[in-house]
């Protein structure tokens, strides 16, 4: 057993509270040095680190705005819908939290989103950095099934309907898509059983599952390091008497205190959403889930809520005639593979029979089952961008023009995408969808080749630092 330290003479009751705390807690104290005072970061960072931070302050909101809620909600098809009027309408403050819960969705989407961005900027998914990266890629899966789950509880006509065409996506999957579907539903139709299983898996099973990869998402970052903007590790620079990283700074109290800027400005537009525009036009609450769920009355045009719109969009652009050109897409990329590849016989072979098989497949199956693939792809293939850039620096400060020019685009398209999800279909928006589709894919998909390409600029040996 250690020694107890003693509190200096005359020392304040605060002191003496923390020194008798650590005596009993030590573990608690040195969790806080590893992650918090003796967790050495970047000097160098920027406005873009902020949304880490922020995305977990959003957690928090969600998490405690989500208790109070469930206080007064009913996972009931017949009281669900007046659950929700009677917290908004009778519930003291109800209003105020139920448009936390709901903007902080929104908020949650977008800090997750602009964190990721800034992944793609600099390089953080880089080497050491892989399993940070994993870690955060199922993060984002678990915050979208989290929402998809939210989004059926309170039981409005865009809720129900929502949820009726997405769980419908299911039933594509060959063999076994009607069993899958039914088993997600807990019956024949969106119902009384499948409000109490997306309750279940909103309350307590996906929160679970998110808290576990967030804390194994911290654990990894402060084993191996912070990325910074210039992709400079810092631990390979130490002073030789202290070990301490000569461009690192304790994140606290630097960066506890530099990030209270980001909160401040992130909670102004927060609240001033929650104040004078919680349902901002109907991207963040639809007009339609103001009306109670009609499963005799099909809204005129059925959209998810906008963060799940691009994937949605690349779900609609996925028609037979997509098909074909996946056909030929991956009929033209086992041809260069065989001209360029410079592979042995064996490999030759072994690509010509995979893209056979790809094409027999793409011919086989209906187009809807394949629109399921691709927006499910669009999750999954992030999760191996950090073996599929092939750079030989990690940030974008030092990559050539058109790599910048490059990542311009696919946000571009990103965003278009999102915008013609939640859009009627139409013949020019299906196009351009279709585009968007094959360009996303063509970004990571081609990332191994276009990502060597360039004249490169050296990276300094240390970060670089500009006082502010």
């Amino acid at each position: 057993m250690a020694e107890f330290k003693e509190a200096p003479a005359g020392a304040s009751l605060a002191v003496k509270l923390t020194t008798w705390t650590e005596n009993r807690f030590p573990t608690a104290f040195d969790a806080y040095k590893v992650h918090m005072s003796e967790y050495y970061a970047p000097k160098n960072f920027n406005a873009w680190y902020f949304f880490g931070s922020l995305a977990l302050m959003v957690l928090v909101i969600q998490i405690v705005t989500g208790i109070f809620l469930v206080m007064h909600y009913k996972p009931d098809a017949a009281l669900a819908f007046a659950s929700v009027e009677y917290i908004m309408r009778d519930v003291p403050w109800g209003w105020l939290v139920r448009y936390m819960h709901s903007t902080g969705a929104s908020a949650f989407f977008v800090v997750v989103y602009l964190h990721m961005f800034r992944g793609l900027l600099y390089g953080s998914y880089r080497k050491p950095r892989e399993l940070v990266w994993i870690f955060g890629c199922a993060i984002f899966l678990c915050l979208m099934g989290e929402a998809f789950f939210g989004y059926l509880l309170p039981w409005g006509q865009m809720s129900y309907w929502g949820a009726q065409v997405i769980v419908n996506l299911f039933a594509a999957v060959p063999f076994v898509g009607d069993d899958l579907a039914l088993l997600i539903r807990g019956d024949y139709v969106v119902s009384d059983a499948t409000l109490n299983r997306f309750f279940s898996f909103h309350v307590i099973a996906i929160p679970l599952v998110l808290l576990g990869l967030v804390v194994a998402h911290l654990l990894a970052l402060h084993d191996v390091g912070s990325n910074n903007p210039d992709g400079v590790e810092i631990k390979a620079k130490k002073d030789p008497r202290t070990g301490i990283p000569l461009d690192g700074i304790p994140f606290h109290p630097y960066y506890t205190v530099h990030d209270m800027i980001g909160v401040g400005v992130f909670l102004m537009i927060f609240t001033a959403i929650i104040f004078f525009a919680p349902e901002l036009g109907g991207y963040f609450l639809e007009y339609n889930n103001f009306i109670p769920a009609n499963p005799l009355q099909t809204p005129a045009h059925i959209a998810p809520v906008w963060y799940f719109t691009p994937y949605y969009s690349m779900l609609r652009a996925t028609t037979d005639p997509m098909v074909n050109v996946f056909v030929g897409l991956t009929a033209l990329g086992t041809l260069v593979a065989l001209l360029k590849g410079g592979f042995s016989g064996m490999v030759k072979g072994a690509i010509v029979v995979a893209g056979l098989v790809i094409i027999l497949l793409l011919k086989t199956f209906d187009a809807k089952f394949w629109g399921v693939v691709v927006m499910g792809g669009a999750v999954v293939i992030l999760f191996a961008l950090p073996w599929l850039d092939r750079s030989p620096v990690k940030s974008i400060r030092y990559r050539p023009g058109w790599h910048k020019i490059m990542l311009g685009i696919f946000v571009i398209f990103f965003v278009v995408l999102g915008y013609l999800g939640i859009q009627p279909v139409s013949d020019i928006g299906t196009l351009l969808a279709q585009i968007g589709t094959i360009f996303y894919f063509g970004f990571f998909v081609l990332m191994p080749w276009w990502s060597q390409i360039g004249e490169f600029k050296a990276v300094p040996d240390r970060v670089t630092f500009h006082p502010h």
